[in-house]
């Protein structure tokens, strides 16, 4: 009896690329090259596996994970926003593209408790920080916000990479 394969597959090279970043890339200005040495492979085979994995879905991204805490940015605040249905699109370009928003992206509405459908992390200072910059997405969103909540953070959670399980 054969199994059906539930995705893209992996050989040994992408799984010990995969291990080797799991914390993250080498802090260095050629991180690749740097992975490269380790693992005795070219830098080029390096980013080739990396490309191909991206474009395979194994991995969803590589992006910088910033410790906001180390940066001098202790405020941190969940905003949610209630936003038209039809705009959801276009609403969540212009708010992701807040260079004070990290991260921003749809979520469905849990009515009538949850009428919040856009969600977007903003990160400062304090508290007071924090509400000016959802003040300033409120004037972005326009006549589209209809009602928002600052969810503030109370603890820091790890921030981990792709973990691969045995």
């Amino acid at each position: 009896m054969s199994q059906k394969a539930t995705g893209p597959m992996i050989d040994d090279t992408d799984r010990r690329l995969i291990n080797a970043t799991e914390e993250g890339l080498p802090l260095c200005p050629k991180p690749y090259h740097a992975l490269a040495g380790e693992l005795d492979l070219s830098a080029d085979e390096v980013m080739d596996r990396m490309r191909a994995m991206l474009d395979n879905g194994i991995i969803r991204r590589i992006a910088a994970v910033p410790n906001h805490y180390k940066l001098g940015y202790t405020a941190n605040g969940m905003s949610v926003w209630d936003v038209p249905d039809a705009v959801i699109s276009l609403a969540g370009a212009k708010v992701g593209a807040l260079d004070f928003v990290s991260h921003c992206y749809h979520r469905p509405r849990h009515m009538p408790e949850w009428p919040f459908n856009l969600f977007a992390m903003v990160h400062g200072h304090d508290r007071n920080e924090i509400e000016e910059k959802v003040e300033t997405i409120s004037e972005v969103l326009g006549p589209w916000d209809g009602g928002h909540r600052v969810l503030y953070s109370t603890r820091i959670l790890k921030k981990t990479g792709f973990r691969l399980v045995a």
